[in-house]
């Protein structure tokens, strides 16, 4: 979306604040800024999200780098017979390093250098997990529905992002999501926007297609690629039963369920979201899909205003403009009892790292017992009707009208 009625900063902020966060600490007193939080953000096992301090040399390379840097703590009850299942996991969000009228491969050596240090800053800070965000390798170009943008599509087995994520993935001993733009050779080369999931080793264990494809606005991604073929799969790595929901899929509940379903213990949602169009919904549904699911989630999204040398329109009768809007980071962590972390910065690069008990989705589905109440029969029946071509809604009419 064109991004001139946003009402923030020039500089992606929100009034010269980097977060929603720093904003209401800055103007709530400290003794209702608790109450708000707890609202807001919900309280772990009974009390507030904890902040997790890291090296003071980690922190001071992360100011020296310009980039946010924030670690927090979800805990779970104590139990008797199964030890704590703790995982540190790590998101990663970036703005594009080089304009996008500058050769593609400086481009996207630009982003690998950039990416490269935070992710090994999150090596340093133990981090076992981490995700990328949507398309990360690459300027979000599929606003202008020019083709030339398919040239950063890569092999998800053997492609530059993926031997870069390879290397780091064994230097570090840790799984890492890279969500790119795919080129499927064996199927006549075409494009899918793709998740690959690489193991602590550094070996591929699999990919994700994205399920669902925007047709909103500026974000007609269906000129270069299609719903994806690859369902609704679980990764069981050596940190946990991890998930990716790409991006648009966040508004889809039965996508959420479905990983759910399948076993998930953790899913991360790589994004591209700009804040005309989403940022009032970015808070709310990963950590509705968390609470619905009971599991965890990573929300991750791109950040920074990325300008395209060509003009194009959204259809909605605005003036053709160069810019999507601003991508508003704003990554953070979602609970399964409801509570999240705060957000980064909505205008700077940053790293979300998380302590997480994975013994508290266990914990919650024998709470709330959603499953046991489920009733997938009964939706199950009425999802078969409502393929039909003859379906008719099941509406009981006053007879009175």
């Amino acid at each position: 979306m064109n991004g001139t009625t946003e009402s923030v900063a020039d500089d992606g902020s929100l009034g010269g604040f980097e977060s929603v966060e720093k904003l209401l600490q800055e103007y709530v007193p400290a003794d209702k800024l608790a109450h708000v939080q707890r609202v807001l953000y919900g309280w772990n096992c009974g009390k507030p999200v904890a902040a997790v301090p890291l090296s003071p040399k980690l922190v001071a390379a992360a100011a020296a780098a310009s980039f946010d840097l924030q670690a927090y703590s979800f805990t779970a009850a104590p139990e008797q017979l199964r030890p704590p299942r703790i995982v540190r996991v790590g998101l990663v969000q970036n703005s594009i390093c080089a304009p996008t009228t500058a050769p593609f491969v400086q481009q996207r050596q630009a982003i690998f250098e950039r990416c490269r240090q935070m992710i090994d800053a999150a090596g340093a800070a133990g981090v076992q997990v981490l995700c990328l965000q949507e398309a990360w390798h690459m300027p979000f170009g599929f606003c202008t529905r020019e083709k030339q943008w398919n040239e950063f599509a890569e092999s998800a087995e053997s492609g530059p992002s993926t031997r870069l994520c390879q290397e780091l993935a064994r230097k570090h001993g840790m799984v890492i999501i890279s969500p790119i733009l795919e080129r499927d050779e064996a199927h006549g080369g075409t494009i899918w926007n793709t998740a690959v999931v690489i193991g602590h080793t550094g070996g591929v264990l699999g990919k994700h297609r994205k399920v669902h494809i925007p047709r909103v606005g500026d974000f007609n991604e269906s000129t270069y690629y299609m719903e994806g073929n690859t369902g609704h799969p679980v990764f069981e790595t050596a940190f946990g039963r991890i998930a990716v929901n790409i991006c648009y899929g966040r508004h889809h509940p039965m996508n959420w369920q479905a990983f759910g379903l399948n076993g998930a213990e953790l899913v991360l949602n790589p994004s591209a979201t700009v804040g005309e169009l989403s940022e009032p919904m970015w808070p709310i549904e990963a950590r509705n899909a968390a609470i619905a699911n009971s599991y965890y989630v990573g929300a991750i999204n791109r950040v920074g205003t990325e300008t395209f040398p060509n003009p194009f329109t959204s259809g909605d009768g605005r003036p053709a403009h160069t810019d999507f809007g601003h991508f508003y980071g704003s990554s953070y962590f979602a609970a399964p009892d409801a509570s999240r972390t705060p957000s980064l910065a909505r205008n700077k690069d940053g790293l979300m790292i998380a302590d997480m008990d994975l013994n508290l989705c266990q914990q919650l589905r024998d709470k709330w017992g959603f499953r046991m109440t489920a009733r997938y029969e009964l939706y199950a029946e009425e999802l078969a009707r409502y393929v039909r071509p003859n379906f008719q809604p099941q509406v009981i009419r006053d007879p009175s009208l």
